[in-house]
């Protein structure tokens, strides 16, 4: 995911992303952490977590609706103001890698 973020609750915003680590972990999720703005843009934070499957997250996101600690997370950041937009992106992970594609060229 990428966030547009308010600058001046970057504080408010890590406290948010510290919640959905072990939430996303409860539904079964991996969460690859968030990165929060340090050098360039300061209002610019991204999210990489990952389900096994489409299945899978579409179950993680029926269930955390209904969860408390995720409505709690979400309030939170609506109350703060932290989060101006976000975006969801779906893509593919290439985790391991090999030199034999570009050897054989």
């Amino acid at each position: 995911m990428t966030y547009k973020i308010d600058p001046a609750k970057t504080a408010d915003f890590e406290t948010y992303a510290k919640a959905w680590i072990p939430l996303v972990a409860r539904f079964g999720g991996t969460h690859h952490g968030y990165f929060l703005p340090h050098e360039g843009p300061n209002d610019l934070a991204f999210a990489a977590f990952s389900f096994p499957s489409l299945a899978a997250y579409e179950v993680y996101r029926t269930k955390s609706a209904a969860d408390p600690d995720c409505k709690a997370a979400y309030d939170f950041a609506v109350k703060t103001k932290c989060i101006l937009r976000y975006d969801r992106h779906f893509l593919r992970p290439v985790l391991d890698g090999d030199l034999s594609g570009i050897r054989s060229q």
